[in-house]
């Protein structure tokens, strides 16, 4: 075969291998071995303890053309900044990079932008004060994710982080456990204009009130805002998207947030018109007032996710789907006793929802097969579906989602008990255009999984 096919076919042949495959290859030959790490550009690393640095160094010069690179280690390490030299060091074609739970220095973050400038996206984790100027090299960075690891026990320098303009090119930026004596975040707010991406996780503020002052006028070019377990300041960040952020595409809110300035930002926001993503996971904040709200005033949602709403009733669910009905493409109602609760609703919510392509009813535990058909029933244009978790689904269901929705593409029936291997079998025969199938293993029959690779079903288990 080496006679046969060139160097640079072997590799594309390599690239287009299933992780399984790839790992045999590597046992074939000392060629091959070489050429599937020079075919290489991603790699994703965990660690119990940490690597043996030589080793670590030599292993990732031997794949020369990495791109993409993920390094976890699980453990407490006292090197660091030597292990990210050593990425640095070995990966000069690096163009995106997590580095995760080893808090880095600055110092380290330094010789990191002269050995990969063309880094486009960075995840660090960082001890606190936070100290952001190492950011100012960074002339390629569009994407950046930091994680607070804590204190380090070192006094916050105060002043060192209040320079001049210095304007970051950073489109997309995650923090998470940001405090509001956090100084050094200010240096963010203040030079990041073309953020179109917020993200902020178990976040009790923003930085210090100077800090703040700057933040919120980064709010208004966003496009993309999710706010997870950031109660503290989730109520300021609604008021201000719903005064000045006009272009605001998709917000996520989960646990935390008041219901007054939610329901201020579902009914006032002047975004109305722009909004087509809303993703709420509110147990305790979220209700039919609400809905009713975004019935009202958010015309061109698209995408609707409700997660563990246990205050929302049929009542605000029909409002809502009565008033999407010509708009609305994914519906998710994930672990919501509504709709268990109530019968016929989603009966209902089918027969509003004509052009519903992507729908997820996961983890309710009690739902039936004759809720579930009902729906499925009017529900022709689907293209995907979820019911990962429903426990009391049947054979049934699969049957009649084969005769219903013959433009199903992708599925996942995992963990449905009342589901077989007859039930998956029928479903994966009479399903023509079915391309993702996630159910477990053993519910897989051999025919059903001869079916699958003659159909190009991806069946995940």
């Amino acid at each position: 075969m080496d006679s046969i096919l060139c160097d640079e076919l072997v590799q594309e042949i390599f690239r287009r291998l299933p992780p399984p495959s790839s790992a045999a290859v590597s046992l074939v030959c000392k060629k091959w071995l070489y050429l599937l790490r020079s075919s290489t550009t991603s790699l994703s690393l965990c660690f119990i303890q940490p690597p043996f640095l030589p080793s670590f160094t030599s292993f990732l010069r031997s794949h020369p053309f990495l791109s993409t690179v993920s390094v976890t280690v699980t453990s407490t390490v006292d090197s660091s900044d030597q292990l990210l030299l050593s990425v640095a060091s070995s990966c000069p074609k690096l163009r995106h990079l997590r580095f995760l739970n080893c808090p880095v220095s600055s110092l380290s973050l330094l010789s990191l932008s002269a050995s990969c400038p063309n880094l486009v996206s960075l995840a660090v984790t960082l001890f606190r004060p936070l100290r952001l100027l190492w950011l100012t090299p960074f002339k390629s960075l569009k994407e950046l994710s930091i994680y607070s690891a804590g204190n380090s026990g070192e006094l916050d320098s105060g002043g060192l982080d209040f320079v001049g303009p210095c304007e970051l090119n950073l489109e997309s930026l995650l923090l998470t456990g940001i405090q509001s004596s956090d100084k050094g975040v200010g240096f963010l707010w203040r030079n990041c204009k073309k953020v179109r991406t917020l993200k902020l996780k178990s976040c009790e503020g923003v930085g210090d009130q100077a800090s703040f002052l700057a933040f919120l006028e980064c709010l208004e070019g966003l496009q993309e805002v999710e706010l997870r377990t950031c109660r503290g300041i989730a109520d300021g960040v609604l008021l201000k998207l719903a005064e000045s952020s006009v272009m605001l595409n998709s917000l996520l809110l989960y646990d935390g947030g008041s219901k007054e300035g939610l329901l201020h930002f579902l009914g006032q926001s002047k975004c109305g018109g722009s909004l087509q993503n809303l993703d709420l996971r509110l147990p305790l904040d979220l209700d039919n007032n609400h809905l009713t709200a975004a019935a009202e005033n958010l015309g061109s949602l698209r995408s609707l996710r409700l997660q563990s709403c246990c205050l929302v009733t049929g009542e605000g669910l029909k409002i809502l789907g009565n008033a999407m009905a010509n708009g609305l493409e994914e519906l998710a109602l994930i672990n919501c006793d509504v709709v268990e609760r109530e019968s016929g609703l989603l009966t209902t919510l089918g027969q509003d929802l004509k052009r519903l392509r992507k729908l997820d009813l996961s983890f309710n535990d009690m739902l039936l097969d004759k809720e579930l058909i009902s729906m499925l029933v009017s529900c022709n244009n689907l293209n995907e579906l979820k019911v990962r978790g429903c426990k009391k689904l049947t054979n049934l269901a699969v049957v009649s989602l084969a005769k219903c929705c013959e433009r199903l593409q992708s599925v996942d029936v995992m963990y449905c008990c009342g589901m077989d291997a007859q039930g998956v079998e029928f479903f994966v025969l009479n399903s023509p255009n079915l391309r993702l199938l996630h159910v477990e293993g053993n519910k897989v029959s051999d025919v059903a999984r001869t079916w699958a690779s003659h159909k190009s079903i991806e069946v995940v288990a």
